[in-house]
């Protein structure tokens, strides 16, 4: 059985092979709303959760150690390992690191959903992302790797605190210079650990592609519900969704939009609902385990 650490992980894939591996398993008929819930478990300090999957021969299994609010261990809040398995045989064949495979495929699946969206201008792309952690530099990877040679992308980071080493220009959360980047931006990825709303309606275009990533619980989100009334609404399932997609269900609750009018990725990629040009996009993402699978497939089969 092989051992992969972070860096390996990171270096087997392009955010492009990912993000194609995503689409592919769509478009070859995979429906998420087969896919097992996460699971999550109380520990006596934290929880572990658990997300298996199965696809189109192959089987895995993340596992994740979340640190618990107001934790003061030394530790990163998330840790974590995927094993994935013989889908007949079930024999572990590689445990990867979680870390990097989530720092893979949490872009690959936002970026996924709005891929012709996004290709089909060649004019130049703004893409401000709200968020210079991890997850906001690799969208800012992702986005740039899926568009070269199609159209040009300029990043602007949006952050409350001055990021460090980051390579890209920034503005101060909230500031003048925020709001008349956000203002510009074709495409806007929110990539934060914010609770309550950081974004709202006024300061976006009216057709502008909105990725929501950050937020992963009912009663948490980036998105003031205005936000997206009015919008094409896309996300993974909307069991799922419904679950732990709190930018999408407390606008729901509050009346902004309604759940039957809400599409999913799998509809969009093979091309069943169109998108409207004219119209904003808000595509919310919460992670599920077949995406971490689809990922961790590509991750083994190029080393």
């Amino acid at each position: 059985m092989r051992i992969m650490d972070y860096s390996e992980v990171l270096a087997a894939v392009t955010p492009s092979a990912a993000v194609d591996a995503l689409r592919r398993a769509l478009i070859d008929g995979f429906d998420p709303a087969t896919d097992p819930r996460r699971q999550k478990v109380g520990l006596p300090h934290g929880e572990m959760h658990l997300l298996p999957a199965a696809l189109d021969g192959a089987v895995g299994v993340k596992v994740l150690g979340i640190q618990p609010a107001g934790s003061v261990v030394d530790v990163p809040l998330v840790q974590g390992s995927y094993l994935l398995m013989g889908g007949e045989t079930l024999t572990p064949e590689v445990v990867m690191d979680a870390a990097a495979l989530t720092e893979i495929r949490t872009p690959a699946v936002a970026v996924a959903g709005v891929l012709d969206r996004l290709r089909a201008s060649s004019e130049s792309l703004e893409c401000v992302i709200v968020g210079a952690g991890i997850q906001g530099r690799a969208h800012a990877r992702t986005v740039e790797d899926v568009l070269r040679g199609v159209r040009e992308v300029s990043v602007t980071f949006v952050s409350r605190h001055e990021p460090a080493d980051l390579a890209y220009p920034w503005v101060r959360l909230g500031s003048d210079a925020a709001n008349d980047a956000l203002g510009k931006a074709g495409l806007v990825v929110l990539a934060t650990s914010a609770g309550e709303p950081v974004v709202v309606d006024r300061q976006l275009r009216p057709d502008a592609t909105v990725l929501a990533v950050g937020a992963h619980t009912a009663d948490t989100r980036e998105l003031h519900e205005d936000v997206l009334r009015g919008a094409q609404v896309i996300v993974e399932d909307v069991g799922a969704a419904r679950r732990e997609a709190g930018d999408v269900a407390i606008a729901a609750e509050k009346g902004a939009l309604a759940w039957d009018g809400v599409v999913t990725m799998a509809e969009v990629v093979r091309g069943e609902v169109a998108l409207d040009p004219a119209r904003r996009v808000v595509f919310k993402t919460v992670g599920m385990p077949w995406e971490d699978l689809a990922v961790a497939r590509v991750v083994a089969d190029r080393v």
